[in-house]
């Protein structure tokens, strides 16, 4: 031992802590604990270590973590030393790993083996060494592994095993209370063991399960009264006395206990009586502990049913709590008093000057109790002392927390027990101007509404009295400087509802005060927009009573500011301020009645009155409102996943299914390419009622590349040739259903429009000595009123009819490139689409039918004017039918051809976007001759293309060499 220097630790270790005791700074500290884990680091992977030895390191890596140090790489090797069979270092590694882990920590899974096998262990030590980690390392997971094996420990031999099994089963129910739920007749069956540490340890769970379900455990309550008894009676060994006193933690255990079964409970607390009468007789108060368990039997009498002489007895024990010279007994004693004053009111007078002397302490904590205990015995007669008293504490304390706790509590004194309309007001006033904006704002609006609706009697004139009341204190007062901004909106609201109620003051004057805080406080938008609310009511009853309205200039001069300024809010309110100057009596009568601050609001949630307009614009043609809930199919610009997606697509021709695709895979085929440089204009469309295209044009190949030019032939009906469809893997997830009606397509769901241009979708989801003359003065006010006076309820006021519903928007959705109003145009209307700003040819020439073979217009051989004609129930040959309703969009969701920017060789028939599709779906097109520059005659290759279309020969990717052949 000597050469090792003492506890069997090598020199080396012992000079490590003595190094680290005598370190005369934090650096230095740390320098030595580095240096020690980098000699560990190398020393701890040295192979064949001997086992002492490396108990030594484990040990020294349990210092190292004990100095706030990381000794992570050596968890591992404690790990390993929980397997170990000597007794010694098995018991090291549970120490060690119990202190390392935690119980989410990843190694915890290659120990849960080992404590399985050390539960069913011989050697009891070993048992309670796992037993110690399981209470300290096992979750919620692991807990099945191991909770059958503890079961079986509650039948072992020996108590300490019996214990451990108990703590760990109450660990479980801290992790999990339903694993162990079905396991609480265990926890009834070891209260009755014959050790008393299993019987004690056994409190712990019972008193958190009786906290959840008392009901459940009325049955113990003789059980717990004969435990309780045979320890006050000194029948266990005397290993478990504390100071003399009988094992007083498991008196205070069982008295907490008795107290949750003895609540509300008679015929329980009966049983209790006499074992708690007992214990105030025979608890020795000259020890903490003793005192300890005087103050857990008061507050167990203070729970059960009353008893007189329980009663008396814990106010003898209060009395020398309270007589003591120690703050913290004297603490106790206000605690204890402010838990009996709600059974027996009169037992606070029987304490008077002490309670005095606490409130006079310069020990914070004991005043601050103190002042709670006041706060549970004020009545009427002592409220004025009472209140007063905590407004002078509240003004010299700095703490803020405790500023808005007091001041809360002044404001419900003040509500219920004020004595007249003037102390409240004046209270209230305090309270505010002191407390600041540490007030709580709901306290400023129970302000208001009990300034509005009185004290709950059905006498007007003393309501009027404590408004007018308040309005002149407020007048008083709202020239000081510095006035909390909580207190200015009260101020200013009582101003504006009662200012000139009662006649006493004129409106200029109560205008230019408004006029002058507004000016004040410009910084305060909240101030501001009270104190402009406040004038226009005071403007509007002035109205109302028919007398003449004098607006002050100081007045225009603050309308005419915030009619311009940033704020909305302030903006609003003015100019409905110059709108309610500008009204007459009768409507100002209906808008702002006087005194009408807690009426009814009727608020009509349907919004009915609207339900002509609405009728109207249906019968017009308006497309009626979806709600949000079937607007599933159709097409939302959110639904892009990136901006790339969305610049591509909206560069890409599509054409849509005149019947409703199944969704499916998209697919696409690369595009075919014809070299032009053609605008194309949108051929008008014969006599049906049809929806404003948005035209877009198509960039060229040389920017963009083929790739973004396709055709899309999703679900596409044929028109021509075999009624087939194309291939139902190429409809589109995103676009807008159609329907055939009369041989034209019309579109159910919502297209985008050009996304250069604008981006819109349906949804955009966003606590003695001589006793002096003035402390028997004092409590004399305290104490010596009646103490029948119940306290008046908060709640009986005028009860607010204050609505709270509010109106619900109606949302009316939009269509992306058109609106619903186009539908209600007459088949003749000319209908112009918005410029696109791509466009750098000719304008396009749109109308509702036309008078001329477009094809021949195409040729150059009609003018121009001719276009615009319109003729109703002109009727086209068949194949015009496919130009009707189909938008000339560039759009991911629209139908038709782009326009053309470039003068470049642009591809005007983009590529098939599934090679199975049998249809080419032709957008409406008009090339302009002047601007073809390169390819084929484009009069000759139209020639073609109305040849076969009349033949009802369909190009597709099937046919390529006729697409060839037509297109060049």
């Amino acid at each position: 031992m000597g050469s090792q220097g003492g506890f069997g630790q090598s020199k080396e270790f012992l000079d490590l802590v003595k190094s680290i005791g005598e370190a005369r700074s934090k650096a230095e500290e740390d320098r030595i604990v580095l240096r020690e884990i980098e000699t560990l680091k190398r020393r701890i992977v040295e192979p064949g270590i001997p086992k002492r030895k490396m108990k030594e390191y484990i040990i020294r890596l349990v210092y190292i973590e004990m100095l706030g140090h990381d000794a992570s790489f050596g968890y591992i090797h404690a790990v390993k030393m929980t397997h170990d069979d000597n007794l010694v270092l098995k018991r090291t590694g549970y120490l060690a790993v119990t202190l390392f882990l935690n119980e989410d920590h990843d190694l915890i899974i290659l120990i849960v083996n080992t404590i399985q096998k050390d539960l069913k262990s011989d050697n009891y030590l070993v048992v309670c060494a796992a037993l110690n980690a399981v209470c300290k390392l096992i979750n919620e997971e692991t807990i099945p592994a191991v909770l059958p094996q503890v079961v079986e420990l509650l039948e072992h031999s020996k108590e300490a095993v019996r214990k451990k099994a108990i703590m760990a089963l109450h660990r479980f129910y801290h992790k999990s209370p339903s694993s162990v739920s079905h396991l609480t007749s265990n926890f009834r069956k070891r209260l009755c063991d014959s050790d008393p540490g299993v019987m004690g340890a056994t409190l712990c769970p019972l008193f958190d399960l009786i906290t959840i379900d008392g009901n459940s455990y009325k049955d113990l309550v003789v059980s717990f009264v004969s435990i309780l008894k045979q320890v006050a009676e000194r029948r266990l060994p005397k290993a478990y006395d504390y100071h003399q006193l009988p094992a007083p933690f498991i008196q205070i255990r069982l008295l907490k206990i008795l107290a949750l079964l003895g609540s509300g409970d008679k015929q329980a607390s009966e049983h209790m009586y006499t074992v708690v009468g007992d214990i105030f007789r025979k608890c020795d108060s000259s020890s903490n502990i003793g005192n300890a368990v005087l103050y857990e039997c008061i507050c167990c009498v203070s729970s059960i049913h009353p008893n007189p002489k329980l009663l008396e007895a814990a106010a003898d024990v209060i009395a020398r709590f309270l007589k003591s010279d120690s703050h913290n007994l004297k603490y106790m004693g206000i605690d204890a008093l402010g838990r009996l004053i709600k059974l027996s009111p009169d037992i606070a007078e029987q304490h008077q000057l002490a309670v005095i002397d606490c409130l006079e302490d310069p020990d914070d904590t004991l005043k601050r109790k103190t002042f709670e205990l006041l706060y549970k015995m004020t009545k009427s007669s002592n409220v004025e002392v009472i209140v007063d008293r905590m407004i002078d504490y509240m003004i010299s304390i700095n703490d803020n927390h405790y500023k808005t706790e007091i001041a809360s509590r002044c404001v419900e004194l003040a509500e219920q027990f004020a004595p007249s309309n003037h102390w409240f007001i004046q209270t209230m006033n305090k309270v505010f101007e002191h407390a600041g904006d540490l007030v709580n704002v709901k306290l400023a609006h129970n302000l208001m509404r009990l300034i509005a609706e009185g004290f709950g009697e059905d006498d007007d004139t003393a309501d009027s009295q404590l408004r007018s009341s308040a309005v002149e204190s407020y007048l008083r007062i709202i020239g000081e400087p510095k006035l909390p901004s909580v207190f200015l909106q009260v101020i200013c609201w009582v101003l504006g509802e009662y200012g000139t109620a009662d006649a006493k003051f004129s409106a200029s004057y109560i205008t230019g005060k408004l006029c002058d805080v507004a000016e004040s406080y410009s910084s305060d938008e909240t101030v501001k927009a009270y104190a402009v609310t406040a004038l226009m009511k005071i403007y509007a009853f002035e109205i109302a009573a028919g007398r003449k309205l004098d607006v002050l200039p100081e007045c225009q001069s603050l309308i005419e500011e915030l009619s311009v300024s940033h704020s909305t809010d302030l903006q609003q309110r003015a100019y409905e301020l110059q709108a309610v100057i500008g009204l007459d009596v009768r409507a100002i009568g209906s808008i702002m009645p006087s005194d009408a601050s807690c009426e009814d609001i009727e608020v009509d949630k349907s919004l009915s009155f609207l339900n002509g307009y609405v009728q109207q614009s249906l019968d017009k043609g308006a497309q009626p409102y979806i709600p949000e809930n079937e607007r599933s199919g159709m097409l939302n610009i959110s639904n892009f996943r990136n901006q790339d997606q969305l610049e591509a697509s909206s560069h890409g021709l599509r054409f849509e299914a005149y019947e409703l695709p199944k969704p499916s895979v998209q697919a696409r085929a690369p595009p075919i390419s014809l070299p032009s440089s053609t605008e194309l204009v949108p051929v008008p469309e014969p006599s049906y009622y049809r929806e404003t295209p948005q035209t877009a044009s198509v960039p060229s190949s040389s920017d963009t590349g083929p790739s973004e030019l396709k055709l899309r032939l999703d679900g596409v009906q044929k028109k021509w040739g075999r009624p087939t469809y194309s291939s139902p893997s190429a409809s589109t997830s995103n676009s807008s259903s159609l329907k055939a009606v009369n041989g034209v397509t019309q579109v159910d769901g919502s297209s985008t429009g050009n996304s250069k241009t604008h981006e819109t979708s349906y949804d955009s989801r966003r606590p003695q000595v001589e006793i002096s003359e003035e402390k028997q003065k004092l409590a004399a006010s305290l104490f010596g009123g009646s103490s029948k006076t119940e306290r008046r309820s908060s709640t009986g006021h005028k009860v607010a009819k204050a609505s709270s519903q509010t109106t619900e928007k109606s949302h009316t959705s939009k269509a992306a490139t058109i609106t619903s109003a186009d539908n209600a145009v007459e088949k003749t209307n000319l209908v112009q689409p918005p410029p696109d700003l791509l466009d750098l040819g000719e304008p396009i020439v749109t109308s509702s039918a036309p008078s001329a073979d477009p094809f021949r217009q195409l040729e150059g051989l009609l003018d121009s004017s001719q276009v615009h004609g319109t003729s109703e129930g002109t009727k086209t040959a068949d194949f015009m039918s496919l130009y009707a309703d189909t938008p000339a969009s560039g759009q991911s969701a629209d139908v038709g051809y782009p326009l053309s920017s470039s003068r470049d060789e642009d591809s005007l028939i983009p590529g098939l976007s599934n090679a199975n599709s049998n249809t080419v779906h032709v957008g409406t097109t008009v090339m302009n001759p002047s601007q073809i520059s390169k390819g084929p005659n484009a009069k000759d290759s139209l020639e073609k293309d109305a040849l076969v279309r009349q033949m009802g020969v369909t190009p597709s990717s099937q046919n390529p060499n006729l697409f060839k052949d037509l297109f060049g």
